[in-house]
């Protein structure tokens, strides 16, 4: 089976990745859910909490309607300027450099893949900040075959809570032998 092709803006954030020594960007496996999630709100407010090199942008940008925009945050500035530079033909694309609490005035999301600032220490506001039917990924989960799911040693508090909030439906997808997400859709 042929490998699928790699969007170009992804092939060039992954470089940039490279370039900037980040190896932490989401797998092309993450990257392709990234990119349905956005083409799935084709004029929605999409956002991203951790953009690190732009590789996760890049996938939602990919995916993204012509209608949409796209807000994503990063607290290295150096990295966030990096990133401003490769989306800065492209108007519904914004990269804020700073706290993710700075995509609360963008808020309401029709999609929020939380990556970064938030998903562990506030998940309350990370779940209110999407609209009704918005849709949260959530990656970088080891996969867990018990209920609850367990991780090094113990429940994973954390995993639990997303998976068992009353304002979401949500549910857990492997994309990797060893590597999950979280997807989940805001109640209304």
């Amino acid at each position: 089976m042929a490998e699928r092709a790699v969007p170009p803006r992804v092939a060039a954030a992954e470089g940039l990745a490279a370039e900037a020594g980040f190896a932490y960007s989401c797998t092309p496996e993450v990257g392709r859910l990234l990119a349905l999630t956005a083409a799935s709100k084709p004029a929605g407010t999409v956002a991203e909490s951790g953009t690190g090199a732009g590789v996760g942008t890049a996938w939602l940008h990919s995916g993204l309607g012509a209608g949409a925009r796209l807000v994503t945050v990063e607290r290295d500035e150096a990295l966030a300027r990096r990133v401003a530079g490769a989306f800065a033909d492209d108007e519904r694309v914004h990269v804020l450099a700073g706290d993710w609490r700075l995509l609360e005035a963008h808020a309401p999301f029709d999609v929020f893949f939380c990556d970064g600032g938030g998903k562990r220490d506030d998940p309350e506001r990370v779940v209110g900040l999407l609209a009704p039917g918005g849709i949260l990924v959530l990656d970088d989960f080891t996969p867990s075959p018990d209920w609850p799911p367990r991780f090094d040693g113990g429940v994973d508090e954390l995993r639990l809570r997303y998976l068992t909030h009353p304002a979401l439906h949500a549910t857990e997808i492997r994309t990797a032998p060893t590597a999950s997400v979280i997807v989940a859709v805001r109640r209304s």
